[in-house]
């Protein structure tokens, strides 16, 4: 799965988008320099998000909307179209 489909199906399960967790992390005080430990116990505990799921919204809460450049132009399940995830939500994705 790329990074890119774990935010995609977080948006699904939880009905909200990335840009809108991410808002809400930080209104919960995480962001740069938190740990993954809290986040991911308030997004299961919240959301109920496995450890997968967390992790890509961990990276995004701690370290933004910038993915390394190693999947990137590769096939495969890990492939990603480019480093910038789209936080805005499936329905307005540019194509």
């Amino acid at each position: 799965m790329s990074f890119q489909a774990y935010l995609d199906a977080i948006e699904t399960k939880t009905g909200k988008t990335p840009r809108e967790l991410l808002v809400e992390a930080q209104e919960q005080g995480f962001g740069p320099g938190t740990k993954a430990t809290p986040i991911l116990a308030w997004l299961a505990d919240t959301y109920d998000l496995g450890r997968g799921h967390g992790m890509a919204m961990v990276h995004v809460i701690t370290k933004g909307p910038t993915i390394s450049d190693k999947h990137v132009g590769t096939s495969g399940s890990h492939a990603d179209a480019g480093t910038e995830l789209w936080l805005d939500g499936q329905a307005g994705r540019p194509s």
